[in-house]
């Protein structure tokens, strides 16, 4: 501490000493104390010293809103999303793995939290981060064989859990009044946890090769979470989310397209305060049956945050998010004993990121379902996707 002391009088050197800029005085020694033992820093010889602190990496590693963590995991659905089941009891189980950088205010937005940061300090930085996550998350659900509404019920309760690594290296430099402190550092961090509960609710219609859906799923938070922590994987509050699907399939031709959009609203972190802004994200997959089970195509999604964050640092506000990803997927059905197999292999290539992560994605889904009676055709099987 006696270093931080003699930089701050080197700087302010013939500067007024008034009761206002003590205050200031003691906002730059706040922040420093607040600052992660585990971080290694350096002097710079013309500022006072602040050293850099940590970035979020977490479960869903696809960042976003607060701290860059959105409850929405893109990706999730994809072929086949509003087809119809067969009903009874069925279970997806996905290998979750994805690889992300990024830099700026999205290191910044975690700063904030981590390290409680007082949201009126004007912060610059110059932060490269990667993460990588390698998860998995199982959903069994159950559709009922009374129509509702003259359509299928289907209900579901997704959990997840395992490794993730994240790593932040770079500088920053804090604001207060004529004070100023900057420091470069770095920080990485490997744990395992749970994720929140994510029960679903489904509604499927079908005519012909068309079918439609709409859908209703909510964050439960019940995971492994602490604020102060570099990887969480849940996200300390709840969240809903909602919307509508659709699928085109012909069985004659083999040609199928999908698309699934919906909105999340979140509830207000009571951990820090904090509620993320409203968000648009919709998922689509179009493929091709080459055979009566196997299939090839391409899969995509497009999320964008609508509104603003509340309770951000001022420095960041508004914090809004968006990303497009791209890939491709081959899929399998095959008879499992008396129920049906899906196995589906899908990748995502991410661009056009703002204030969050982007970089790519892979997901190996098995999905397994009671059989359908029309063994003459594939089963219109959605993957029926954990909730991650």
């Amino acid at each position: 501490m006696s270093s931080l002391r003699r930089h701050e009088q080197t700087a302010n050197r013939g500067d007024d000493m008034s009761p206002n800029h003590s205050a200031k005085r003691r906002v730059i020694l706040e922040l420093y104390q607040h600052l992660p033992g585990q971080l290694q820093f350096k002097c710079l010889p013309t500022a006072t010293l602040l050293a850099i602190a940590a970035l979020l990496a977490t479960s869903k590693i696809s960042w976003a809103d607060e701290g860059g963590v959105p409850f929405w995991l893109s990706g999730q659905f994809g072929s086949l999303a509003a087809a119809p089941q067969e009903p009874g009891w069925a279970i997806g189980i996905i290998n979750y793995y994805a690889s992300v950088s990024a830099s700026g205010n999205v290191g910044a937005a975690r700063l904030a939290t981590i390290n409680k940061l007082p949201q009126s300090v004007n912060v610059n930085l110059n932060v490269s981060l990667s993460g990588k996550s390698d998860l998995a998350f199982a959903s069994p659900s159950y559709t009922f064989a009374t129509p509702v509404f003259g359509g299928q019920l289907g209900v579901s309760l997704g959990i997840g859990g395992g490794p993730s690594t994240p790593a932040l290296s770079g500088t920053r430099t804090a604001r207060a009044g004529p004070l100023t402190v900057s420091s470069q550092g770095q920080i990485s961090e490997t744990r395992g946890g749970v994720s929140d509960l994510y029960p679903g609710v489904t509604l499927r219609w079908n005519s012909g090769v068309n079918s439609w859906m709409v859908y209703g799923m909510g964050d439960i938070p019940t995971g492994t979470y602490n604020s102060s922590q570099l990887v969480n994987f849940g996200i300390g509050h709840g969240a809903m989310d909602g919307g509508v699907g659709y699928t085109y399939f012909d069985d004659k031709t083999g040609h199928e397209l999908s698309v699934v959009t919906g909105l999340t609203y979140n509830l207000v972190n009571p951990s820090t305060n904090y509620q993320n802004g409203i968000d648009w994200h919709l998922d689509w997959g179009a493929s091709q049956f080459l055979t009566k089970q196997f299939q090839v195509g391409l899969v995509g999604y497009f999320y964008r945050q609508l509104t603003a964050d509340r309770g951000c640092a001022q420095a960041l506000c508004p914090f809004e998010s968006q990303v497009i990803g791209v890939g491709p997927q081959i899929g399998y059905l095959f008879p499992v004993g008396n129920m049906q197999g899906y196995l589906n292999l899908k990748g995502y290539a991410e661009f056009d990121a703002q204030s969050r992560a982007a970089g790519y994605n892979i997901w190996l889904t098995f999905a397994l379902s009671p059989a359908s009676p029309a063994t003459e055709k594939p089963s219109m099987l959605t993957k029926s996707p954990p909730r991650n």
